[in-house]
């Protein structure tokens, strides 16, 4: 998408839907209405163009919800900086302190969807596959957009038309209600059903940046296995099956011990199904310079874990050469607990893939101690500096839906049917151990444990895909999500009963503010009159 030049209504904003306040305080200036814009393919192409770039304008937004509450953050500070959105890692959420606001910033991109699909649905230049390609992408974006509204709040206001941009300015009309989650999931199904349908027979493009009919099949696959397991409609397992074997043609990287960390480098890649696109000169990773060490606090005082055990060893001096990166801020924000690292075995490709673990040590005493186990992420960290003239840019591509993931949904999917998931989790640990042999395969046991061994692998694959916390609520021991603290696991993060509201997120008072239709989300306390 380096070449993209898109034309998007000039000032259209992104605002919450139900925030509608700053939506009608400034309307639309310099509108491109039906009669001066949507007049060629070219224009339709480069609108779309721009609908993709506002979903990677996203990437860390559907990171902070699908991640961060996850229980994998750390919320120790290790690096003598302070920690970002400690309320959402800490889950010390509330009417004041809601961790996002505006409904995510997500009705903005659903805006401009809505009015692609009422403009393109009536154009009569495109070829009819072609319109019904990109008619397709529009449906399923929108379910997506949608499908994380839900996860994250439950019940949402739902626009399908673009009021705003069709001239509805009063702000006693645009006023909406949230609806039911069985509303919001209704939604959901119908756009990524209608998705599918409009892509018929279409083949999916070798760029795996641009939304896809595989990955219109991954999202069904993924939203009628939440449905089946979080809403108890267990006849859509079936469904969540067979959209996820229509997904054909990919595989997993395998046969060296770079395969895992070659998913990240190599852009699409036979594994990928549908990816964000960064490149350099183009845009960056947001905010992954965070993830890293501080170098004014890490030079001449940390080891590699191989010196510590052994008593002697260098300094470091910025091992990964961050000091050389191109634009960010290079500070620790945010960290990943160093339990989460110990979880990998050592012959676990995925380990170092992901992690670089580095310790403060005391070297006064002998034997020497250990005062700080960290870790930096380096699973996205980009080239290195001497392949992009001796600068590090963070242009890793970011997986949105990859192999790993069809094949551990299906392993899930066959435990909740009563099946042996061995078959779908082999392939995940044996890439993971190549290409030595896997020193503790899994053996199927009781859907409990079978559904613990498919966590334990999603934990340690998808570490920064933003999937995390998901997982934790759609997953189960017995008839309870894995995101309740219980004595048969440790994965928890919540208190079942004085924490169950929790699993949803609080809206801020701005929003029922200015729409009184507006309810809070159920448990948290609010001022509303």
């Amino acid at each position: 998408m380096n070449k993209i030049k898109y034309l998007l209504l000039a000032t259209l904003i992104a605002v919450s839907a139900a925030s509608c306040k700053k939506t009608l305080e400034l309307a639309p200036e310099d509108y491109f209405g039906s009669s001066s814009f949507w007049e060629n393919e070219s224009q339709v192409n480069n609108f779309m163009a721009g609908i993709h770039t506002q979903f990677r304008n996203q990437q860390f937004q559907f990171y902070r919800l699908g991640e961060m509450r996850g229980g994998g953050l750390s919320n120790v500070d290790r690096q003598n900086t302070s920690l970002n959105d400690l309320p959402i890692i800490q889950q010390d959420l509330s009417e004041n302190s809601t961790g996002v606001s505006a409904w995510a910033g997500f009705y903005g991109p659903i805006l401009q969807i809505n009015l692609f699909i009422q403009e393109v649905e009536k154009v009569g230049f495109l070829a009819e596959s072609r319109k019904n390609y990109l008619l397709g992408q529009a449906y399923a974006l929108r379910a997506y957009y949608y499908f994380h509204l839900l996860r994250t709040y439950g019940g949402v206001p739902i626009r399908l038309e673009p009021e705003v941009s069709n001239g509805k300015t009063d702000p006693i009309e645009l006023r909406k209600a949230r609806a039911t989650e069985a509303e919001v999931l209704k939604v959901i199904k119908d756009d990524v059903n209608k998705s599918i349908t409009l892509f018929g027979g279409a083949a999916s493009p070798a760029d795996k940046s641009l939304w896809s009919p595989k990955a219109s099949h991954m999202l069904k696959g993924e939203v009628y296995l939440w449905s089946a397991k979080v809403y108890n409609n267990t006849a859509d397992l079936a469904e969540a099956k067979t959209a996820l074997n229509a997904v054909t043609g990919t595989s997993l990287l395998t046969g060296t011990a770079a395969s895992f960390a070659n998913v990240f480098k190599q852009k699409n890649n036979n594994e990928i199904i549908f990816a964000i696109r960064f490149n350099v000169g183009e845009a960056e990773m947001p905010s992954y310079g965070q993830f890293l060490y501080s170098t004014f606090n890490f030079d001449g005082q940390h080891y590699k874990d191989s010196t510590v055990s052994a008593g002697v060893g260098n300094f470091l001096v910025d091992p990964l050469k961050i000091a050389q990166t191109n634009s960010q801020q290079i500070i620790q924000r945010y960290g990943y607990t160093f339990e989460l690292f110990q979880t990998y075995q050592l012959a676990d490709n995925r380990r170092n893939a992901t992690f670089y673990d580095y310790y403060k040590v005391n070297t006064a005493v002998n034997p020497r101690v250990v005062t700080i186990r960290n870790t930096a992420l380096v699973k996205f960290i980009g080239p290195d500096a001497a392949t992009t003239t001796n600068k590090k840019y963070f242009t890793d591509d970011w997986p949105v839906y990859r192999e790993a993931d069809r094949l551990l949904m299906l392993a899930e999917i066959t435990n909740a049917e009563g099946g042996n998931p061995a078959s779908f989790i082999k392939q995940i640990r044996d890439r993971a151990f190549a290409p030595a042999a896997d020193p503790t395969p899994f053996v199927s046991g009781s859907k409990d444990a079978n559904e613990l061994a498919i966590f334990s692998e999603r934990s340690k694959e998808f570490v920064y895909e933003g999937k995390r916390w998901y997982d934790l609520r759609r997953m189960k021991f017995g008839s309870d999500p894995l995101v309740f603290k219980s004595t048969n696991h440790s994965y928890g993060v919540l208190t079942k009963g004085t924490e169950t509201h929790k699993t949803l997120w609080p809206i801020e008072r701005a929003i029922w503010t200015n729409d009184p239709l507006v309810n809070q989300t159920p448990g948290y306390a609010t001022t509303k009159p």
